[in-house]
């Protein structure tokens, strides 16, 4: 049976030292191992000796019978130019953190954050403008990504970790960048933090129990946009009509929520951009494609990539043979044609053992409905509002005669008998498929 495994996020800093020095004897009479997890980030001339002294602590408690064992990961990128140091290298461990505890096959990070941690993080969240959810600060407990990432002195304060050092004399790095004031939560620590705690003694505290009263309204107001989603939002996107029913701020909850469940950042800006202009047809960017509006959804479009739109063309399929209900990719065409069988109104099985498939060519007619006249696509689309992202899949003929438009459906000169084994048609953008 494999041992069980607690990692601690130890940069060799005085918390983190700390934290996995607590860590150790706690599971000192126990078949727990901890695992220090020690990331090389590269950006400081001192990272090699701050590792060094990692390791070296790791093993002196090691030899002292410590259930210890130190592990390492080098960075082997950089930031880019224009990126925030601070962000990168936050995100940048993060992700060093969860690929050592995955890889030995611990399921819990523990990470030293404590009050004031809190409470400035708190303030900077307030600073730039964050709302409830950057003002809830970092969450104690919260599992992403396969990992559980765990703050258990979230409410200890930083004096308290100081002289727990001091008690045990505890060796540890002191980080030199924590004093270079180009980053905000330095100038935060060295410029505003000793003059707000003069004036307000219980700062840390009082900033640290907003911050968990932000997380129960964080906690509520997911809990709220549940809610409403499930009445205005559905498979195919946001449901415009029943968005537009909620008050401004349930619209602006359950957006983000929205937003946020495609994968989407919902930065201010864009959501209030979508309540003000959010109505028919139109378009917004977004993060790999653009948000699309239409027939009454909000939906995200994926980008196609230029190569691959490029190769499609001269490798779409032109032919087709059906001979039951189902999915049949096209790959060339970049979706799929969905088969489902209908009683009725639908197109005669028979007719698709053999089916051509051809992009539009101009000329072509289609008919809208039973008893109405033939009419050009051009026209057909027009008073269909359908917007030409949805136009692109193949128009889909069986012995000359036209049976399928991407976007209008089933030419009604298609439609079968009753008794006549039938079917529906439907196309699916690859991008959409999943949607």
């Amino acid at each position: 049976m494999a041992p069980k495994r607690v990692a601690v996020a130890y940069s060799a800093g005085r918390d983190s030292t700390a934290l996995l020095h607590a860590a150790l004897h706690a599971a000192l009479d126990s078949d727990v191992e901890v695992l220090a997890l020690h990331v090389h980030h590269g950006l400081s001339p001192h990272a090699d000796a701050w590792l060094a002294h990692g390791r070296q602590q790791c093993a002196r408690w090691a030899r002292r019978g410590l259930p210890v064992r130190f592990i390492e990961h080098r960075l082997s990128d950089a930031p880019r130019s224009g990126d925030s140091i601070e962000a990168w290298a936050r995100q940048a461990r993060y992700d060093a953190l969860r690929t050592m505890a995955l890889a030995e096959h611990a399921g819990i990070v523990l990470l030293a954050h404590h009050r004031r941690d809190q409470a400035e993080t708190l303030l900077l969240q307030a600073l730039r403008g964050g709302g409830v959810a950057g003002l809830a600060g970092m969450p104690r407990r919260i599992e992403r990504d396969g990992v559980v990432w765990e703050r258990p002195w979230l409410d200890i304060s930083r004096e308290a970790i100081e002289a727990y050092v001091r008690q045990h004399r505890l060796r540890f790095i002191d980080d030199d960048s924590n004093a270079d004031e180009r980053f905000a939560r330095n100038r935060l620590r060295l410029a505003v933090w000793p003059a707000l705690v003069g004036a307000f003694p219980q700062a840390e505290a009082s900033l640290a129990q907003s911050a968990r009263w932000a997380q129960q309204a964080a906690a509520a107001l997911d809990e709220l946009a549940a809610i409403d989603l499930a009445r205005v939002a559905d498979a195919r996107g946001l449901i415009v009509s029943e968005w537009r029913t909620l008050s401004d701020a349930r619209q602006s909850n359950a957006l983000r929520a929205w937003l946020a469940s495609i994968g989407q950042p919902a930065p201010a800006s864009l959501v209030l951009r979508l309540q003000q202009e959010l109505g028919g047809q139109g378009a917004w960017p977004a993060v790999g494609g653009e948000l699309r509006a239409n027939r009454g959804r909000l939906a995200f479009v994926a980008s196609q990539a230029p190569c691959a739109e490029s190769r499609r063309s001269s490798e779409r399929e032109s032919t087709l043979s059906v001979r039951r209900a189902g999915r049949h990719a096209l790959p060339g065409w970049g979706g799929e044609l969905v088969v489902t069988r209908v009683k009725r109104d639908g197109i005669p099985l028979a007719w698709l053992g053999a089916l051509a498939l051809r992009a539009r060519e101009g000329g072509e007619q289609f008919q809208a409905g039973l008893g109405r006249p033939p009419r050009s696509l051009k026209k057909q689309y027009q008073a269909a509002e359908v917007p030409a992202w949805e136009r692109d899949g193949p128009l889909v003929y069986s012995g000359g005669q036209l049976l399928f438009v991407p976007g209008l459906g089933i030419d009604a000169r298609a439609i079968g008998l009753p008794g006549q084994p039938q079917v529906s048609l439907a196309w699916r953008r690859a991008a959409m498929s999943d949607a």
